[in-house]
């Protein structure tokens, strides 16, 4: 969980993370929407594929880089019940001082 949350700590992920929603893109499609080197670009496509939310598929000499939803599922189900509006969430009461006399 912690590689995917410092995955999309990055601007420039969360925006892959945010093209990649309308469908698989190849790396170079990718690459082409940013003003950054390839090397640079590829980093953050290989952060972004260790913390499980992209997977790449070869086509040919293209990799095209698809969504890993279920990545993202699990990442909105933890941030969920951290504010308690997931189906796993608790309400612990909190104890309260008494008030000084």
């Amino acid at each position: 969980m912690n590689t995917l949350f410092k995955a999309l700590s990055h601007p420039v992920r969360r925006r892959i993370i945010a093209m990649l929603r309308a469908g698989p893109l190849a790396s170079g499609d990718i690459a082409s929407a940013f003003d950054m080197s390839w090397p640079t670009i590829t980093g953050h496509l290989n952060a972004l594929k260790e913390a499980g939310l992209v997977s790449p598929e070869r086509e040919g000499q293209t990799i095209r880089y698809r969504l890993e939803i279920s990545a993202v599922e699990e990442a909105m189900a933890f941030l969920m019940d951290i504010v308690g509006t997931g189906e796993a969430a608790e309400v612990t009461p909190v104890a309260q001082k008494e008030p000084r006399r």
